[in-house]
């Protein structure tokens, strides 16, 4: 409840939470409370819209002028026009009339929000960022930064409740994507950014982070066809999307394979030609020219396409999505997998992003579409590539030489598109039939389909990650541990059925992955690891077989191993890693004593080396440390992703299967941390917090991302659905304790900027979705009424029209209240 007498700047921070729709009314106050700290992380990881849909116009000149001032000058007349405070719509509609794609790509990627911080850990020296509210003479600044890895993911749940903008922040996550189909570090309003080599700094790196780029794309286009069917597909064949020119070269296919953690290379001379074209023009500098000058814009259809042939590219049969680009996916505690692994948990997430990349295409089936020339080419090798080990297919799985054979296909594919673009950019468009691109979809699918039904594991549960060991003849796959990640993507691909699900997660729970303690579940199981001395024993019998140990041991020679007192014999203590053993091989090699020797067991003693310490199975942290992601600890993050992934199958479930689905549902929602004391939580309660290892409460408190996840989950949770432009009020999983028991009062912010007080009566409960007051009541069949003013309509439906349903995700205000009667049988 909202006391009267609260300070001007807890009001002000109630005005943000009100129009983020995180004021909800219940007999639980725990679940309101929770959804009211989610909603504030979530503000406060991603920042808010200042005004809603209402756009300061100088506010958009001065964003104009940043991004490109060719573009201001040419348009600032009839922008000038336009009123002080106008409508998102009003620039949209002027940037259509005025036909300048220029125009109508930065309208789109306009955002007028505030209060965002550039994410990461601010300990590590690339993580420098400021929250700018406010400019040098005190007035508001609309501003945001981000890595881009986390800031879409706050914006997914923000345009939930300003679903305008889903086209917005989509072509900001499209127009920062790259030729090679990656996207760079940081996002802002000024444009991109990427990491920068800095020889005299041991952290600074380059590379792609790929993790969620799939997923994080995805999520916002699917939500942005259940509130605008068909509006995508209009920007498909519209040219007016760009590409981020990052000055990174990944290396040819056959460099990649030789050393595929070394593979990206930073162009220094592009980099300070890029610099040059920004401080001339704007941060517009920083996109993909075209041949005179302006920026390259292409059209939705290959912003799309591109990451998908990328990832495509890079696909092991059997293994999952190889991870090439100097940064890790998903986890980076599993940062160490980088260059010899390959991620099952991208595959499972780019299976529905074909699926819907296919959905998207299927009405325009019978057209063409432009796409720059090399692209056009990629996908038409690309696709014979897949054609030629179709046969595959036919069996269960991929022979070791059949593996290699595809992804040197794919692989070299890739290379040649990479080195035309890198070299010279795109040469023009072609027509490419659309039938075609959803004929390589489907097979691309049938591949997919066929390595997520090989990574199936014994126990039931799915693999996350792999291992590659490539070699002249093939690629071989070594499986790693049982991760949370891969059940959690597995279940949202879209591959499994209902009844699978549920099976998946009762193993699950009475599997490794489940600490009963905190009716949780681990990111990875606990495992003891063996020391240091433990590792580092050579087994005798091996020893006493070797000729070279002991032509060494006879010479005193300690080089490669030492013999303790109890005559265990063990490596040299000073070899971190495989190189230092090859050193010491090499300069063996020079001693005449030893050559022979060195050459005819080199392999073996690498062998053993390998089998000691088995450096090809180190994950990272994950597998080495107990805190920040590491064994034993539960990742908060990752167990909201679990609840979300359970419940989109729960609600798309036959009627049947439902119910063991809302009680798996359940038990994960009552794993977190509002469900538990402070001193089974180790913290506050009503706050997220990053992780909780085996030995200590909750840790790192509030900028988590696990706050999108259970926001999502929690409107949902109500019933909340969009479908076909169509909102739906169908709350198949809402428990009935969450109904009022005595009457309350429910203070909101309405769609006018004014606080409100609605009555609630026992049996109801109220929350807002788009600033529009919902009360739901228990009743003995569904009906909605909606309410305009002094008048109301009353239908016995579920679902609101399509004008009313256009009202509410406008925001303006038509639409006072809702009124939803609930069945008693439709609550659990």
């Amino acid at each position: 409840e909202i006391a009267a007498d609260i300070s001007s700047g807890e009001r002000e921070l109630l005005r943000i939470l009100g129009a983020s729709d995180g004021l909800q009314v219940g007999e639980d106050r725990r679940i309101t409370a929770h959804h009211l700290a989610n909603v504030l992380f979530n503000d406060m990881r991603g920042g808010v819209f200042a005004e809603g849909y209402q756009v300061e116009r100088d506010d958009f000149v001065s964003f104009l002028g940043e991004r490109n001032r060719v573009v201001q000058r040419r348009v600032l007349p009839d922008l000038q026009a336009l009123p002080a405070a106008t409508n998102l719509s009003a620039l949209v509609d002027l940037a259509a009339a005025k036909k300048d794609a220029d125009l109508q790509r930065l309208v789109l990627e306009y955002l007028p929000i505030t209060f965002s911080r550039r994410h990461g850990d601010p300990s590590r020296p690339w993580n420098r960022f400021n929250i700018r509210v406010k400019g040098e003479h005190g007035q508001r600044l609309l501003n945001y930064e981000g890595n881009w890895r986390d800031i879409f993911q706050n914006w997914e749940a923000l345009c939930f409740s300003y679903p305008a903008f889903l086209p917005s922040v989509i072509a900001k996550f499209v127009n920062a994507s790259t030729v090679d189909g990656f996207n760079p570090y940081r996002v802002s309003r000024h444009g991109v950014d990427w990491e920068v080599p800095e020889p005299h700094d041991p952290w600074a790196n380059i590379g792609y982070w790929g993790d969620h780029q799939i997923i994080y794309l995805l999520r916002l286009i699917e939500w942005a066809d259940r509130f605008q069917p068909g509006k995508l597909g209009q920007l498909l064949g519209t040219a007016c999307f760009s590409y981020a020119d990052v000055p990174y070269r990944i290396k040819p296919y056959a460099d990649l394979l030789k050393d595929p953690k070394s593979s990206i290379v930073f162009d220094r001379e592009h980099h300070r030609k890029v610099e040059a074209r920004e401080r001339e023009l704007g941060s517009d500098g920083r996109l993909l020219p075209a041949a005179n000058g302006a920026v390259l814009q292409v059209n939705l259809a290959e912003k799309l396409l591109v990451p998908a042939l990328s990832k495509l590219s890079n696909f092991v049969m059997g293994a999952g999505i190889w991870l090439n680009t100097q940064r890790p996916e998903w986890n980076d505690a599993n940062n160490a997998l980088v260059g010899y692994a390959a991620s099952m948990v991208t595959l499972y997430q780019l299976r529905r992003y074909l699926a819907h990349l296919e959905q998207m295409l299927t009405p325009k089936a019978a057209e063409e579409i432009a796409l720059s020339s090399e692209v056009a080419q990629w996908l038409k090798d690309l696709h014979a590539a897949y054609a030629q080990s179709e046969a595959v297919l036919t069996r269960p799985s991929a022979t070791d030489a059949e593996r290699k054979a595809l992804l040197d296909a794919t692989g070299s594919v890739f290379g040649r598109y990479r080195e035309r673009v890198y070299a010279s950019g795109f040469s023009g468009q072609q027509k490419v039939p659309v039938k075609d691109v959803i004929a390589w979809s489907k097979l691309c699918l049938r591949f997919v389909d066929h390595s997520i039904a090989g990574a199936k594991r014994d126990n039931g549960l799915y693999d996350a990650y792999n291992l590659l060991q490539v070699s002249e003849g093939g690629i071989g796959v070594r499986r790693l541990y049982d991760m949370l990640e891969g059940q959690v993507a597995a279940l949202g691909s879209g591959s499994l059925g209902s009844q699978e699900v549920a099976t998946v997660l009762q193993k699950m729970e009475q599997g490794p992955l489940y600490r009963k303690d905190q009716h949780s579940y681990l990111l990875y199981p606990v495992r003891q690891l063996p020391s240091y001395l433990e590792r580092n024993r050579v087994p005798n019998e091996w020893a006493q077989k070797s000729a070279l140990v002991q032509a060494l041991h006879q010479a005193g020679d300690h080089r490669l191993f030492t013999q303790d007192g109890t005559s265990v014999w063990h490596l040299n203590s000073g070899f971190t890693n495989a190189k230092d053993v090859q050193a010491a091989l090499d300069a063996l090699t020079n001693d005449s004593r030893f050559a022979a020797l060195v050459n005819k067991e080199r392999e073996s003693v690498l062998d053993l080396y390998e089998s000691l310490f088995r450096h090809a199975e180190f994950t990272g942290r994950s597998g080495t440390m107990y805190g920040y992601e590491g064994l034993g600890c539960i990742y908060w993050h990752m167990v909201a992703k679990l609840l979300l992934a359970v419940e989109e199958v729960a609600l798309q479930a036959p009627a049947q299967d439902r119910a063991a689905l809302a009680a798996a549902y359940y038990r994960v929602r009552d794993g977190l941390c509002f469900n538990k004391s402070p001193a089974e939580y180790g913290a506050f309660p009503m706050d997220p917090y990053s992780h909780t290892p085996p030995f200590a409460g909750a840790q790192q408190p509030g900028m988590t991302g696990q706050v999108k996840e259970v926001v999502l989950a929690r409107f949902a949770e109500l019933g909340v659905q969009v479908r076909g432009g169509l909102l739906s009020f169908e709350p198949a999983l809402l428990q009935a304790a969450e109904f009022l028991v005595k009457p309350s009062k429910f203070e909101y912010l309405a769609a006018d900027g004014n606080f409100t007080t609605v009555a609630l009566s026992a049996g109801e409960l109220g929350f807002t979705y788009c600033q529009v007051p919902v009360i739901y009541r228990v009743a003995d069949k569904a009906t909605i009424t909606v309410r305009r003013g002094m008048q109301a309509v009353q239908s016995d439906s579920s679902t609101l029209n399509a004008v009313d349903s256009a009202a509410v995700f406008s925001r303006n205000g038509a639409i006072t209240e809702i009124r939803v009667d609930v069945p008693k049988a439709a609550l659990l």
